[in-house]
């Protein structure tokens, strides 16, 4: 019965990537909404039988190719919505009609979901984050500025001047936001000077689309972010995989403690990786890191890892009022 469902699962995925490649262009559309939300519903139930990693190697290419175009499509999506806001609503500030982008409610309650686990392990208010892969909507940064860190500074990176150019035209009307989101148009990977300054650091789901190119990432982060400073990296679980890149906890988290795992049940998309950058130690003792604003007894002096939670949150759980299925 579970081999039956997954290869009906995964039959349906194919025959979705097939027209979806066939497109003569991902640009929003009527045509490409369509298979994007049939894709969306087909990957989105809890299918606890699949296992991405032991699906054969001709599925396995293409997922990676879907999750490629993925991507593209996003990029375009936000790419539209960020320059239809600017220009419609230029008299007034764009960011009070964010909720014409079909997704808003989604990042509203992913946003919500990572405040709520980051302020478990972060008792203090973390004074700068870093989002790397921010594009040219940056709704993370802007609903998290707004609802959730209002003295907070975020620092956004893209290696795209285009969409960096979107976004700081889209935040621009607001004498608020337009103080606190810094934008850097660079390869994180060019960036060594400044990691070690950030409290938190996010890693959108897209940046590193293969495995490797996710763990080059996220080993450039951990060589220079601060000791004890938080990564919040996204992934995915189950048949949603075919939409986004896999963090493997046991390999592309070297460095790092991870602290939860959390692995939404609803239309949020993403799961949620939270870890922990380890601390340096210079000698057998244990030496004095380095400490940075906001921090206070963060556990840099932690002699234990806790233990990893794998937490699917139900589709009537807000994260806030405590009912978990662990």
């Amino acid at each position: 019965m579970v081999c039956q469902e997954q290869e009906a699962l995964v039959n349906k995925v194919l025959d979705l990537y097939h027209k979806i490649s066939t497109l003569d262009t991902l640009k929003p559309s009527k045509a490409v909404d369509t298979l994007f939300t049939q894709l969306v519903h087909t990957c989105i139930p809890h299918t606890p039988f699949i296992d991405i990693t032991k699906l054969p190697t001709t599925i396995q290419e293409a997922r990676s190719n879907l999750i490629r175009l993925c991507g593209e499509a996003e990029s375009l999506l936000e790419t539209h919505y960020s320059t239809l806001l600017v220009s419609s609503f230029s008299n007034e500030n764009p960011l009070g009609h964010l909720h014409v982008f079909p997704y808003y409610s989604n990042y509203l309650k992913l946003s919500r979901l990572e405040f709520n686990i980051l302020s478990q392990h972060f008792q203090a208010v973390p004074t700068k984050i870093a989002f790397v892969g921010s594009g040219p909507l940056p709704l993370t940064s802007i609903v998290l500025a707004t609802n959730h860190f209002s003295n907070t500074t975020f620092h956004n990176y893209d290696i795209d001047a285009l969409a960096n150019s979107m976004a700081k035209a889209l935040v621009s009307s607001d004498l608020d936001l337009s103080k606190r989101m810094v934008f850097h148009t660079t390869n994180i990977l060019d960036v060594s000077h400044g990691l070690d300054e950030f409290n938190v650091v996010f890693l959108a789901a897209l940046v590193g689309m293969e495995n490797e190119e996710k763990k080059k990432v996220i080993d450039h982060l951990g060589k220079y972010m601060a000791p004890g400073a938080l990564l919040m990296v996204r992934s995915a679980h189950g048949a949603r995989a075919f939409l986004y890149p896999v963090v493997d906890l046991s390999s592309d988290l070297e460095g790092f403690e991870v602290l939860s795992v959390f692995h939404p049940s609803d239309e949020v998309i993403n799961s949620v990786v939270i870890a922990r950058k380890c601390p340096i130690i210079a000698t057998a003792s244990l030496s004095t890191e380095q400490g940075f604003d906001g921090v206070g007894s963060m556990a840099m002096h932690n002699k234990r890892s806790e233990e990893i939670q794998s937490v699917f949150i139900s589709n009537n759980n807000h994260y806030n009022n405590g009912n978990v299925i662990e």
